[in-house]
């Protein structure tokens, strides 16, 4: 009985909040957009900004299929979506093969400036999974980033997953895109 209280009071929170994880279907956004970071970490494998939004979740770097910056005062990766959407979930997968705790204190950024200075969807507080979702509650903006605000560190990241829905700019509807 008491775990299916949990599950209830687990699944009201979730309702209460808006957000829910996405479900079967759902549509990868940042798939069709233009991935950048500041640096390319230079190593054997390369650790191109795109290799984030490639659809592939190995989260060893060695595999080629993460991005990864050369360390930097504030690291950034950045996504710039096809379109303007109000986003409600963002699900990054850290990488699993080394030093997850780099991304302890990242910032997950949701607006329409390129530069990186937009409103915080959430922050990583916890790498103990390799799986971080975050609910943005319907922010509104063409840009997803990542940011490590306030040190000198690496930023490596092997998937970056956004959904939501297409906000039409000139009728102002949403167009959900599962």
């Amino acid at each position: 009985m008491n775990l299916l209280l949990s599950l209830t009071l687990l699944g009201s929170l979730a309702f209460a909040r808006g957000c829910s994880p996405p479900g079967p279907g759902a549509t990868n956004i940042a798939r069709n957009g233009e991935a950048s970071q500041v640096s390319d970490y230079q190593y054997y494998v390369m650790g191109y900004a795109k290799n984030a939004i490639d659809g592939l979740k190995d989260t060893e770097y060695h595999k080629g299929f993460c991005s990864h910056a050369d360390v930097a005062k504030d690291p950034w990766w950045k996504v710039k979506l096809d379109k303007t959407y109000k986003i409600s979930n963002i699900v990054l997968t850290n990488r699993g093969d080394c030093c997850m705790e780099r991304l302890i204190g990242a910032e997950v950024r949701v607006g329409n400036s390129p530069d990186n200075n937009n409103p915080v969807c959430g922050r990583v507080t916890d790498v103990s999974s390799l799986t971080l979702p975050f609910c943005c509650n319907g922010m509104v903006g063409q840009y997803v980033s990542v940011v490590i605000p306030g040190r000198s560190e690496y930023l490596h990241l092997c998937e970056v997953e956004v959904y939501g829905e297409w906000v039409n700019e000139e009728t102002k509807e949403n167009k959900v895109c599962w």
